[in-house]
């Protein structure tokens, strides 16, 4: 066959060379070159100096659109598949001529251990499927050096991996791209840690953001920024300020050497504006501010550059309840307070913004001074006693033990069985305090006290009547009259040795006694029911001491007695 009569087209040194080559030498499963002598429908014919030309699919020469991306006189490379097949043709294939070059290169490159290129195609089960020229698997765990959740990103990316595992036969490649990575890292890790020291700032990438803090890799090594050293302010997280994959300047405040730990700061690579805070922010000046954080105690207002002030709860309002900061104040909003106290060494600055409104305290006081007769409505009952709404949201707090001038609480739970929540209550003040914003009600203040009469009325010596109303290991106490109880002590009731309370006494029985003393500081009675015998017993020994004279003794009086009872 004339060769140089076949081609239109000029003939190339490379397949002159291939013209001069021994085709006896040529086998099936080799690549050899061949020139495009015609261009049909549906095959391309290609000649590699055989007796007759090869035909190829046309679909192995078109481009993405379909388009034949050869002409007449091309060079190409192809897959001698079979010499002469049964009609007597050369089978050859460009497609698995790529493949096997592709095959060859990567076996080539897995030998030297060197990286090849792919891209990633789809998420399959257990990693990624990659084009390296053929199919490759990428197994999640060598996607990155941390475990990496979402590898749908990875997808249409382009990247460089090394192959770790190598079958011509299985048609199996294995790929990882957290070895590249890895030792990307090591030889980034020895440059960044001779730069490393004390003091020094650099640049690092957000790693990854915890609840304490966010590790930054500053090139091959990380180090970890804490919430605390991100700002002079306060931060509630450190996501407020930084994302993943973001760069930032870092200052390096501790290497620890041996073990390889770099502690990083944000904060100091600006002056700490609390160091001038206690002249910005003077005492009793008015101030304006973001609420940036709203906590149950109160709401943290950004007054500048990491600087924040607090409003406590109990400096919003003078006299209304706040259930909740939340209620009043809302994050983002602007708000004006007053400056309270200032601590640069603590870095607090206390708030009110009750203090940009009169006090209505100190009016109270003028209005409804002690002895003031007041009436209000029950806004809350507590075991300690009842709060009256007075003025606005101004409460007074009737304590139980001002409840009645005799009638005591023994439980405190029973409060609500005397007063209910809306209930009208007259009442008196008994103190204003302005500064700790109490007010102090009495109902009994409303009446004379009775204790003021009960001297008189039982002096000591007087004969009394009265109701048991209970038996204590100590004596009874008897009800005189509504209110007014007195105590006949155990020893004041000429019990014998053998006796007790509950064999002679009856709980609602009524009894004698006489007065004994009134402690009107103690609001106590002391009876006794032995002062009739005692009186009896010293006439009779008077008696006997004048029949006598001085021979009568005091013995001989009990044995006189004794006989007489023994007679009886």
């Amino acid at each position: 066959m004339n060769y140089q009569s076949v081609f239109d087209s000029p003939i190339d040194k490379e397949f002159e060379s291939l013209l001069s080559k021994d085709f006896d030498a040529v086998k099936p499963g080799e690549i050899v070159f061949g020139k495009v002598t015609e261009i049909g429908r549906d095959y391309v014919l290609v000649d590699i100096g055989f007796k007759s030309e090869g035909h190829i699919p046309i679909s192995q020469f078109c481009d993405e659109t379909g388009k034949p991306k050869v002409n007449v006189g091309d060079s190409v490379e192809v897959l001698l598949l079979t010499s002469e097949n049964e009609s007597g043709e050369v089978v050859l294939s460009k497609d698995r001529a790529e493949q096997l070059k592709v095959w060859n290169e990567l076996e080539r490159l897995h030998k030297e251990d060197k990286l090849v290129s792919g891209k990633v195609v789809q998420k399959v089960k257990g990693g990624l499927q990659i084009d390296v020229g053929v199919p490759a698997f990428l197994p999640g765990s060598q996607v990155d050096i941390r475990p990496q959740r979402y590898l749908d990103k990875f997808v249409g990316e382009t990247l460089e991996f090394k192959v770790l595992k190598f079958s011509r036969e299985r048609g199996n490649i294995v790929l990882s791209r957290r070895a590249v990575l890895e030792a990307e890292r090591k030889a980034l890790k020895k440059d960044t840690i001779s730069q490393i020291s004390e003091g020094v700032v650099m640049e690092g990438i957000v790693k990854n953001v915890t609840d304490y803090g966010a590790f930054i890799d500053l090139g091959g090594i990380d180090g970890l920024l804490h919430i605390t050293d991100m700002s002079w302010g306060r931060v509630n997280h450190p996501s407020e300020m930084l994302t993943v994959g973001q760069t930032i300047p870092v200052v390096i405040l501790k290497y620890d050497r041996d073990n390889e730990r770099v502690s990083l700061g944000m904060k100091q690579l600006i002056d700490n504006p609390w160091d001038k805070v206690e002249t910005r922010y003077v005492p009793n000046t008015n101030i304006s501010g973001k609420v940036v954080s709203i906590t149950d105690y109160g709401a943290f207002v950004r007054l500048g550059e990491g600087i924040e002030g607090l409003i406590h709860v109990s400096e919003m309002s003078w006299s209304r309840k706040i259930p909740h900061p939340s209620k009043l104040l809302a994050i983002g909003q602007e708000v004006e307070a007053i400056v309270l106290e200032v601590s640069a060494e603590n870095q607090r600055i206390s708030l009110g913004l009750k203090q940009l409104t009169n006090n209505p305290w100190e009016e109270l006081a003028k209005e409804f001074p002690v002895g003031t007769k007041v009436l209000g409505k029950v806004r809350s009952v507590t075991d300690f006693g009842v709060f009256i709404n007075i003025k606005d949201d101004i409460d007074g707090l009737v304590h139980i033990s001002d409840f009645s001038w005799t009638k005591k609480v023994k439980d405190p739970k029973d409060v609500k069985d005397i007063y209910k929540k809306g209930d009208e209550i007259e009442a008196i003040v008994l103190e204003i305090d302005p500064e700790n914003e109490r007010l102090s009600l009495g109902i009994k203040q409303l009446t004379s006290d009775i204790w003021d009469s009960v001297p008189h009325w039982y002096p000591q010596g007087a004969k009394v009547k009265g109701k048991i109303n209970s038996l204590t290991e100590f004596g009874v106490f008897v009800e005189l009259e509504e209110g007014v109880e007195g105590l006949i002590h155990i020893s004041q009731l000429g019990l014998e040795r053998t006796e007790s309370l509950k064999d002679k006494f009856t709980v609602g029985a009524e009894i004698e006694a006489e007065v004994l003393n009134v402690d009107r500081a103690e609001r106590r009675i002391s009876l006794t029911t032995q002062v009739g015998k005692k009186r009896k017993d010293k006439e009779e020994y008077a008696q006997y001491s004048e029949q006598g004279g001085s021979a009568v003794t005091f013995g001989d009086l009990i044995q006189q007695q004794y006989n007489k009872q023994k007679e009886d």
